[in-house]
């Protein structure tokens, strides 16, 4: 049992399916700490990486993911998907198991579960947190039946957070966020999240690199990506820094004169290295969107090949004008150039509203 039972214990387990999941978790254990909750991250690999160098003295749980893979096509992802629907469905009852193990042994009051489906107590107060509530997939009728499957999850928990402004017009994620039916559970919208507070950036009058290319995403399409990028990063006038969104990888892949190459920084030396850059390019993942947009970035958006909810949201902002867009198969050095004479209008977006919610609990 904890060795403090005067102090509340809260477990926040982020979903494997790349790292976005993970870092938009960074706010809500700041929050938790700060309302006196001692916090505990069930985690492995990249993302323990990743929430180590964030908070030193946090203490990591071992578990595992989902481990889903990617196809190299697009037009087999789906199937791929279906194809590991007993190993996902295995992993939620595995889960399930293990948090009962884990509330006894850390007397644990709340757990939050960023898409984690079976992360689940009745003896305690559990949180689905999710931006998708209308899942997309390539046909309306599977969608229907996503819809009712993801509900039935979501209705074992006590509350349900979704990391968007509650306005059915102004908001980032559109009929993801705001379907027509709600799940049973009590439903706050908490506003986005993001690990950056716009505040603390300075105007930048000059940047340093013209552009920075943002890697995230699960594999193969990342490297993908970056493969891409690397073969046309010489032929764009200005200086360029890639992110690799690689936490733990120590070698870094060959790259032209103009090019800067990192495998991963931490929260604040991220922040100021986009500061330094003029444009952003990036993954239409919803954590890299929410944090684009608390930073008042230009950014061009390419969805990861195949990935429904991607595509359906950088259509979405493009034609908000809230970013360019383009797809991983197009000529990337001419929609580079595109995008920097696109016509922005970023909006404002208002901070999170995690104090209420966590209160309301």
């Amino acid at each position: 049992m904890s060795e403090n039972s005067t102090i509340p214990v809260a477990l926040v387990a982020p979903l494997d399916w790349g790292l976005g999941h993970t870092t938009r978790c960074i706010p809500i254990i700041q929050q938790l700490q700060q309302s006196g909750y001692k916090v505990l991250v069930a985690c492995e690999g990249a993302q323990e990486h990743l929430l180590k160098r964030e908070f030193p003295e946090i203490e990591c749980l071992h578990l595992s993911g989902y481990c889903i893979q990617y196809s190299h096509h697009k037009r087999w992802l789906a199937f791929k998907i279906i194809q590991q629907l007993p190993k996902i469905l295995k992993a939620i009852v595995r889960e399930h198991q293990w948090l009962k193990k884990q509330v006894y042994q850390h007397n644990i009051q709340l757990v939050i579960s960023d898409n984690r489906f079976g992360l689940w107590n009745t003896k305690t107060t559990s949180v689905f947190v999710t931006h998708q509530l209308n899942i997309q997939t390539p046909f309306r009728w599977l969608t229907k039946s996503v819809q009712r499957i993801n509900y039935a999850y979501i209705n074992r928990y006590k509350a349900c957070w979704i990391p968007d402004m509650a306005d059915n017009q102004f908001n980032i994620a559109g009929a993801l966020s705001h379907p027509h039916r709600l799940p049973k559970v009590p439903v706050h919208y908490i506003g986005p999240l993001s690990r950056f507070q716009s505040a603390f950036l300075s105007p930048e009058k000059r940047f340093t690199y013209k552009w920075l290319f943002l890697l995230s995403g699960p594999e193969p399409q990342r490297t993908l990506l970056e493969n891409k990028l690397l073969a046309i990063a010489s032929q764009l006038s200005g200086a360029v820094i890639l992110l690799r969104g690689r936490p733990g990888a120590t070698s870094l892949p060959a790259a032209p004169d103009n090019c800067t190459i990192i495998n991963h920084l931490p929260t604040g030396e991220m922040q100021q290295l986009i500061a330094q850059c003029e444009f952003v390019l990036s993954r239409s993942g919803y954590t890299t969107v929410m944090e684009m947009l608390a930073l008042q970035k230009k950014a061009l958006l390419i969805p990861t090949p195949g990935q429904t909810e991607q595509e359906y949201l950088a259509q979405r902002l493009t034609s908000q004008h809230w970013c360019y867009s383009c797809f991983q198969h197009d000529d990337l050095l001419s929609h580079l150039l595109l995008a920097e004479a696109f016509n922005y209008q970023l909006p404002q977006i208002q901070p999170h509203q995690l104090t209420g919610a966590i209160e309301a609990l």
